[in-house]
């Protein structure tokens, strides 16, 4: 059973910073690719950041420069250090890994449950 743990989301003043992070277990996340994605009310689920098993990033141009992405295989866990965060970063926060359970399967994609973060003076 895939499981990813959330944590870290809040509520910020603008300019402050807020480190999310996720927890995975049932996957092989060494190989995994995992990412953040964020869904603000109205609109439609983005992609933030991802990172691959080979420690390359990705990052929305938005935030390129305020957020990095990282994982430590040895926890298996990702994290999203934001910083200079503004009210436009307001949303639900979800983590992603697209991974396999076994060597012999098929990568799928699996959620978080997401995590709130607020930017509001």
């Amino acid at each position: 059973q895939v499981e990813l743990v959330e944590s870290g989301g809040g509520l910020v003043q603008p300019g402050g910073s807020l480190r999310l992070s996720c927890t995975t277990s049932g996957v092989i996340f060494r190989i995994a690719r995992m990412g953040w994605y964020r869904q603000a009310l109205g609109k439609e689920r983005e992609l933030v950041a991802r990172i691959a098993s080979d420690g390359s990033t990705d990052l929305v141009d938005s935030v390129k420069g305020r957020f990095t992405i990282s994982r430590d295989n040895a926890k298996n866990t990702m994290y999203l250090q934001m910083n200079s965060l503004t009210p436009e970063d307001t949303a639900v926060y979800y983590c992603n890994v697209y991974g396999k359970t076994s060597l012999f399967q098929s990568p799928k994609d699996y959620w978080g449950q997401g995590t709130q973060v607020t930017i509001s003076s």
